[in-house]
C-alpha cells in the first residue's frame, strides 16, 4: 500500500520546477503591469536638495530637463538615455507638486513623464535621494537642469528652471 503513494523524484523535481516558473512569471506579471505598479511608481514628489526644493521620483531621485528637448520631442535617446533614463509615463503628482504632467512617446514608442512641457529624465550619478549631480552638467548634446519648485538653484550648479 506505501508504494501507490510513492512518486519518482524526478516527477516531484519536475513538479518543483513547473511551480516555480508559474509563480515567478506571475508575479513579474503583476508587478511590471501597467496598472497600481505604474501609479505608484510614477508619482512625482517635491524634496529639498541643497537650498531647494525640486521635482523628485518616487524614490526621491532629482528630476531633469534637457535643454534640446520640446514639449513633444525627447532628443536623449540611445547611449544618452542610457546615462539619462526617461522617466516612464504617465506620472502623477504627489504631495507638493502642482503643475501640467503629461506624457510623450519617444521615438522608441515608450511613454515618457513630462512636467510643465519637458520631458523628464533622472541621471545615473545620482545614486539616492538629495542627489543632483546632473543639474548644469553639459553632456549628451546639451545642458541638463534639475526642476527646481521653489527656492533656489541647489550648489551643484545652478540654472535650475524654477516654477
Amino acid at each position: 500500500m506505501r508504494n501507490g503513494w510513492l512518486v519518482p523524484a524526478g516527477a516531484v523535481a519536475a513538479v518543483l520546477v513547473v511551480a516555480a516558473c508559474g509563480s515567478s512569471t506571475s508575479g513579474s506579471g503583476g508587478s511590471g503591469g501597467s496598472g497600481s505598479s505604474s501609479s505608484s511608481g510614477n508619482v512625482l514628489k517635491s524634496d529639498t536638495v541643497g537650498s531647494a526644493t525640486v521635482l523628485t521620483n518616487a524614490k526621491g531621485l532629482t528630476l531633469y530637463w534637457f535643454v534640446p528637448d520640446t514639449s513633444t520631442t525627447s532628443n536623449c535617446n540611445g547611449t544618452c538615455a542610457h546615462y539619462w533614463p526617461p522617466v516612464p509615463g504617465p506620472a502623477t503628482a504627489g504631495s507638493g507638486v502642482s503643475g501640467q504632467i503629461g506624457v510623450i512617446t519617444r521615438k522608441d514608442g515608450a511613454k515618457q513623464a513630462t512636467f510643465k512641457g519637458h520631458p523628464l529624465y533622472t541621471y545615473v550619478g545620482d545614486t539616492g535621494p538629495g542627489m543632483a549631480k546632473g543639474n548644469g552638467r553639459n553632456l549628451s548634446g546639451g545642458v541638463w537642469h534639475e526642476i527646481v519648485l521653489t527656492g533656489s538653484a541647489s550648489s551643484s550648479g545652478g540654472g535650475g528652471y524654477g516654477y
